[in-house]
C-alpha cells in the first residue's frame, strides 16, 4: 500500500478540509496518476459545498468516484488532468483526463482516462467535463442553420454552449449575463452580448445555464412562435417560480431539461460516453477557451478557496487547482 497522497475533503456543509490517502496498489490494467491540475466545477460544486443537494438526489448526483455520502463527508469533484506514472505502456507518461476529485494522486482502472491531445495545456484540458456538458446539450438542442439563439447565464457552462455554437454557419449567438464585464468574455469566445433588458427576443433557441429563476423566465420570454428553452441548470433544493399565464401556451413554447448524465436520446445510438468526452477534448484545441480559465489557488489552499467561490467573494469562472510543478 501507499500512503503519499492528499484528498480535499467536505467535511460538513461549508467546512472543507485536507486528508491523507493511502493509494492502493495498482492491478494490471490500472493507472497511477499524479495530478497536474484540477478544475472547480463552480455551480454543482458550491450547491455542494454548502450541502444543497436535495436528499431525493443524492443518488443521481454522485460523481463517478466519489467516496462518502451527501450532505457530508464526502469526497467530490470531477475535473482532474495529470499524468499517468505507472499504468499500459500506451498510456505512461501521457498527460490524461479523468472525472476524479480533488486528490494529489490516484488509482483509478484505464479506461477511465482521456488522454489529453496535444497542445491542450492542462489548465485548459480541466474544461473537459463542462465542454462535454455542452456537446450534450447541443445534441438535445439540434439547432438548426440560420437560428438565432440565445444562451443566458455566462458561466462555465453557458460560455462553453456560446463558443461551439459560433461554430455553427450563420448562427446568430447572443450571450446574456447580468455582470457587464463578461461582454469581454462574449467577445474573446466570438459571440454578441446583452444585458438582460437589452438582450432581443425572437429567439428560436434559449440555453438556459444560470440556475435563477429570473433568468428562466427570461429564457421563455425571449422565444419566438414555437421556440424551445434548453435548461441546463442545477438548481439544487432551491425553488423555482415561472409566470406561465401569458405567451407561453398561445406560443406554443418548449422547456426541456438537458443532463449531461445519460447521452441525448440524439446520440445514444451512436456514442458512448467515452466517445463524447474524447470529442470534448479533441474541441479544446481551440484556444479561445482560455479566457474561460480565470485563477488559480495551490491545493493545499482549496479548503479555504472553495468557501470564496461558495459565498461569492472569489469571482471566478473555472477556478483551477495547482498540484506542485502541475
Amino acid at each position: 500500500m501507499r500512503d503519499d497522497a492528499q484528498a480535499f475533503w467536505l467535511r460538513a456543509p461549508g467546512r472543507g478540509e485536507i486528508r491523507p490517502v493511502t493509494l492502493p496498489e495498482p492491478g494490471p490494467d490500472d493507472v497511477v496518476v499524479r495530478t497536474l491540475r484540477s478544475g472547480v466545477s463552480r455551480g454543482t460544486e458550491t450547491l455542494v459545498f454548502r450541502g444543497g443537494v436535495p436528499p431525493g438526489q443524492y443518488a443521481a448526483m454522485r460523481a463517478p468516484f466519489q467516496e462518502g455520502d451527501f450532505p457530508g463527508p464526502v469526497k467530490y469533484g470531477y475535473l482532474s488532468v495529470g499524468v499517468v506514472e505507472e499504468g499500459p505502456p500506451d498510456l505512461h507518461g501521457r498527460t490524461v483526463f479523468c472525472l476524479y476529485p480533488h486528490q494529489t494522486a490516484y488509482v483509478v482502472p484505464a479506461g477511465s482516462v482521456t488522454v489529453v491531445p496535444e497542445g491542450v495545456p492542462p489548465a485548459r484540458a480541466v474544461l473537459a467535463g463542462t465542454v462535454e456538458t455542452a456537446v450534450n446539450a447541443l445534441w438535445d438542442a439540434a439547432p438548426l442553420l440560420g437560428d438565432r439563439v440565445a444562451v443566458v447565464g455566462a458561466g462555465m457552462v453557458g460560455c462553453s454552449v456560446a463558443r461551439l455554437l459560433s461554430r455553427f454557419p450563420a448562427v446568430q449567438v447572443t450571450l446574456v449575463d447580468v455582470v457587464a464585464g463578461r461582454a469581454d468574455v462574449a467577445a474573446a469566445l466570438g459571440v454578441d452580448f446583452a444585458a438582460p433588458a437589452d438582450a432581443a427576443g425572437g429567439r428560436d433557441l434559449v440555453v438556459h445555464t444560470s440556475a435563477t429563476s429570473v433568468g428562466l423566465q427570461l429564457s421563455l420570454d425571449l422565444l419566438g412562435p414555437e421556440g424551445t428553452v434548453i435548461d441546463l441548470s442545477w438548481y439544487g433544493d432551491t425553488d423555482v417560480r415561472l409566470s406561465l399565464g401569458g405567451a407561453f401556451h398561445s406560443r406554443r413554447l418548449g422547456l426541456r431539461a438537458s443532463q449531461v448524465g445519460t447521452i441525448s436520446p440524439a446520440r445514444s445510438g451512436s456514442r458512448t460516453t467515452a466517445d463524447r468526452l474524447a470529442l470534448a477534448l479533441d474541441l479544446l484545441r481551440d484556444p479561445a477557451f482560455d479566457v474561460l480559465v480565470t485563477g488559480e489557488s495551490q491545493f493545499d489552499d482549496l479548503p479555504d478557496v472553495m468557501a470564496r467561490l461558495a459565498v461569492g467573494s472569489l469571482p471566478a469562472l473555472c477556478h483551477t487547482i495547482t498540484y506542485g510543478e502541475g
